[in-house]
């Protein structure tokens, strides 16, 4: 336990000192303690080797593996320095194109085209890739279509559409080609009827009726300008029949993409492969039950009659041989497919990239609509891929997508317009040394024929290496190999010069091999040889340090995997890769899974920890908190995505982040119809006018806003009749105060009245006398007179 903590201890210093600065004597450089220049120059970016003959006191005792400024100041000279430098070096750079017009000679929609770099082991460079929609791009679309019976509705549908869907496309192109392709199935059993001998040759005989012999694929028309000839041959076609409900449309698929020049895809076009059917498809391994065991291969096996004709002889294709190829040819794959099977080729198109879904209805009469939206929303994502990036090198990304905003982890942009512009940063690392010197990847955009190629020259190696000296007298008369500065000892020989042998040596004292405070000689993990520490050679890994206490497979380990395989365990500790964090490198830094389809992350209700959301939203949940019953429905979400993409207006139009948070198509109706799944939403707006549309996503997951498209506004008022109505009622207050006063002063009279009545009632006086009489005489008395 003791030895294991100090161990620990001995590590975390090691962690610590990987800065530039030399601390205390002791740096990433130094704590190796590597003896040769390749191993120095793989310890970290910042270290230099030192091929000087004579170096340090007495030629020994300093080590050559250092920063670069200490090696100078420890009298190394320049020409003796082995420090090669990371580099970038853009080698094609044709600015982006404007618009195609038809002629893609010169067009140019990624921008760099050519980078070079060099690379040390731990070292990284950034570079910036720029991807633009350019405005009337050429389209060649090939319609591959299922011709089993069940199909005989569609087939009569299409005959009808090649001239609307022509003057569809040609709304987003000026120069369209297309093409027809048609597929049933392999031409044997258990797949196609072969009894009776007339079901061969036709399939609906057993039904009462006539159909085409049954065949696997074939290319009926090439890719042409000629509208007119699509319909013509559209119109030869009759349905065949197979056996199972299958069918082969993989075969066709493969057949269509890889047989560039018989079905005619020009390498300067938009590729746009519709595939129609009502039923799954075979894949890779299906063709067992018919004893075909031999795998696809990928190659064109057309016919002098544009007929494949291998069917029979290899099996069905695997979606990721699919997707090799579609990815080599750049053809983006839309699955326009009935209801019952869309939720199975979602699959499929989460797998391939590039690849839509569209729901097609019963007879095919919505396809020229599936095909306009499938092709919008393929040009309204960008999104890059890698080919043949090697597992040494560790690229991430960041993308600036409409608005400005940088978003972490992301290599696609969505809900694009034709014209704009979006770059990516990519940030390249290289791991380890790999045993190539060089190597050339590609990063492109899904679907596009624009690319970026990159050579990286791996640094791993030094200079000196090529004048090393063998069985140099340098080394002890001939005991070792001089390189760089150093001798390489022969075995049995250890030492500076290869001075001490193995054999002959027999140490009493092994202090020199005892790190403190601890008693063991070499950590227990080697030997003690001529004063200095041989580590065993260990099962597990490397074992190395002055003392051997230091390994590379002692580390903290997730799921069974040594720092997560993301990482390179350094004396216990992980040194994570680019795009990994945390003590066993098991958290990744991306954020595109934290996303939502809106493009928001953790749909605004958390935070993105380890790729992973974690909801803080009361009620919030789902894998990208996009479920919360308490929260703000749909309605109110929406609200202000219509203000900003219709009314140009809002809170979102104010901080210019409408194109990051809106994604939805908006399209101005006169009135809402009534749409399954769908929801109809009103609000009130600063105005007063009532605002109604209506929410709907389709079964492809596009959301779609109906808008209306006047609001609803209170009407103003009508003077005349404000100005009567104000008369009225001043008349009708006069009449009504006057008659309240009538009212009172009639009460008050009567009140009067019966108060008069009352005491008149309660009168005594009698009625002969009139108390009202005075006589006309008056007595007056003296009061003084007595009589006399």
């Amino acid at each position: 336990m003791g030895t294991l903590i100090i161990r620990l201890g001995i590590g975390l210093l090691v962690f610590f000192l990987t800065s530039a600065s030399s601390v205390f004597g002791s740096n990433i450089c130094t704590s190796r303690g590597v003896t040769t220049c390749r191993a120095c120059l793989a310890v970290h970016p910042s270290c230099a080797w030192c091929s000087q003959e004579v170096f340090g006191k007495g030629g020994s005792g300093t080590s050559r593996c250092d920063l670069k400024q200490n090696l100078v100041k420890g009298g190394c000279s320049q020409a003796s320095l082995e420090f090669p430098s990371s580099t970038l070096t853009v080698e094609e750079n044709k600015p982006l194109s404007g618009k195609a017009s038809g002629v893609t000679d010169d067009v140019t929609q990624i921008n760099p085209q050519k980078l070079r770099m060099v690379l040390r082991p731990g070292d990284a460079k950034l570079f910036t890739v720029s991807v633009k929609q350019v405005a009337d791009y050429p389209v060649d679309l090939y319609y591959l279509m299922d011709l089993s019976y069940s199909m005989k509705d569609d087939l009569e549908r299409l005959r009808t559409l090649g001239n609307e869907l022509a003057l569809t496309m040609g709304r987003t192109t000026s120069n369209l080609r297309m093409g027809f392709g048609a597929f049933v199935d392999k031409t044997t059993s258990p797949y196609m009827y072969m009894f009776p001998p007339e079901a061969v040759t036709n399939p609906c005989f057993r039904i009462g009726t006539d159909c085409h012999r049954q065949f696997s694929f074939k290319n009926v028309l090439s890719l042409t300008e000629t509208v007119a000839r699509f319909t013509e041959e559209v119109e030869k076609q009759q349905v065949s029949r197979n056996r199972d409900a299958s069918e082969g449309g993989f075969d066709a698929i493969m057949q269509a993409v890889v047989c560039k020049d018989k079905i005619g895809w020009r390498p300067d076009a938009s590729h746009l492969l519709v595939f129609t059917t009502d039923d799954k498809s075979h894949t890779a391994l299906d063709g067992r039950f018919a004893g075909i065991v031999q795998p696809n291969d990928g190659q064109c096996h057309l016919d002098n009659e544009d007929t494949y004709n291998n069917s029979t002889v290899l099996d069905y294709p695997s979606l990721a041989l699919m997707m090799e190829k579609m990815s080599e040819n750049n053809i983006n794959l839309v699955f326009a497919v009935t209801e019952s099977v869309v939720p199975l080729y979602k699959e499929y198109s989460m797998l391939i990239p590039g690849a839509v879904v569209g729901k097609l209805s019963r007879d095919s009469g919505n396809v020229i609509q599936l095909i306009e939206t499938a092709y919008a929303n393929i040009r309204s994502k960008v999104e890059l891929e890698l080919l043949g990036v090697p597992e040494e090198l560790n690229l991430s990304f960041n993308a600036t997508c409409v608005g400005g905003e940088v978003i972490r982890g992301l290599k696609s942009c969505s809900g694009l317009k034709i014209g704009d512009t979006v770059s990516f940063s990519v940030e390249a690392q290289l791991t380890h040394c790999p045993s190539k010197k060089s190597h050339t990847f590609t990063i492109k955009p899904v679907g596009f024929k624009d690319s970026l190629q990159i050579t990286v020259d791996f640094a791993c190696g030094c200079d000196c290496e090529s004048t090393a000296q063998k069985n140099s007298p340098f080394c002890n008369n001939g005991n070792g190999t001089f390189e760089c500065g150093v001798c390489q000892c022969n075995d049995g020989r250890l030492g500076p010069r290869c001075e001490c042998s193995v054999e002959d040596y027999n140490p009493t004292d092994d202090d020199n091999c005892i790190q403190p405070p601890t008693s063991r000689v070499c950590s227990g993990r080697g030997d003690c040889l001529c004063g200095q520490c041989s580590c065993h050679l260990n099962e597990f890994g490397q074992v190395w340090g002055k003392y051997c206490e230091c390994d590379n497979f002692n580390c903290l380990r997730s799921k069974g995997a040594l720092c997560s395989d993301h990482g390179k365990c350094n004396c216990g500790f992980c040194q994570c890769d680019a795009g990994w964090k945390g003590e066993s490198c098991n958290c990744t830094t991306r954020t595109d899974t934290c996303m939502s389809n809106t493009g928001i992350l953790c749909s605004g209700r958390g935070y993105c920890e380890c790729g992973v959301c974690q909801c803080t939203q009361p009620g919030a949940y789902g894998v990208t908190c996009e479920k919360c019953p308490i929260c703000p429905d749909s309605c109110t979400i929406k609200k202000e995505c219509v203000e900003c993409q219709h009314f140009k207006r809002g809170q979102y139009a104010k901080d210019n982040t409408c194109n990051r948070f809106c994604k939805d198509e908006i399209q101005v109706v006169d009135k809402l119809a009534f749409r399954e799944k769908s929801m109809n939403c009103s609000y009130k707006d600063d105005e007063g006018c009532v605002e109604h549309f209506q929410y709907y996503e389709d079964d492809s997951g596009k959301s779609i806003l109906f808008v209306e498209k006047e609001p609803v506004c209170p009407e103003g008022p009508d003077i005349l009749v404000v100005l009567l109505s104000v008369a009225g009622a001043i008349l009708l207050l006069g009449l009504a105060v006057l008659l309240i006063w009538k009212l009172l002063v009639s009460i008050h009279d009567r009140r009067e009245f019966a108060k008069f009545e009352e005491e008149r009632a309660k009168a005594t006086w009698e009625t002969a006398n009139n108390p009202l009489y005075k006589g006309a005489t008056s007595t007056f008395t003296n009061v003084t007179y007595r009589g006399q």
